[in-house]
């Protein structure tokens, strides 16, 4: 029985692990080497070119600084769970639910009226 709780455990964890967005902006090595296609030849140029000219601004400033990452690649890490900046990191269909959220706080606030009966 505990065998079986510890498998349902890291099998959690893992998948848990797998849809977690890595920003580049602010991931270690190890971080980066855990998306499926950075090896560490990969994330030490990211490293060293983070280090010697600041964040990166989108996927097109990544893939122009970063030797080897052109646009399919960018892309398809991406796919695999990178994001540059904070704002890629949300899933998707937060952005829109939180528009949604924003927009009903600026509409004035005119409740219904309830009838409680007794």
């Amino acid at each position: 029985m505990i065998r079986k709780l510890l498998a349902v455990a890291a099998l959690v964890a893992s998948v848990g692990h797998a849809f977690a967005a890595v920003d580049v902006n602010t991931a270690n090595e190890d971080a980066l080497r855990g998306i499926k296609g950075i090896g560490p030849a990969r994330a030490k140029a990211i490293l060293d070119e983070r280090g010697a000219h600041g964040p990166f601004k989108d996927t097109a400033d990544l893939g122009k600084r970063v030797k080897g990452l052109g646009g399919h690649t960018v892309e398809r890490l991406q796919a695999e769970g990178l994001s540059v900046g904070p704002g890629a990191a949300q899933p998707a269909g937060a952005a829109t639910k939180q528009a949604a959220v924003a927009e009903a706080s600026r509409a004035p606030s005119q409740s219904p009226a309830v009838a409680v009966k007794k």
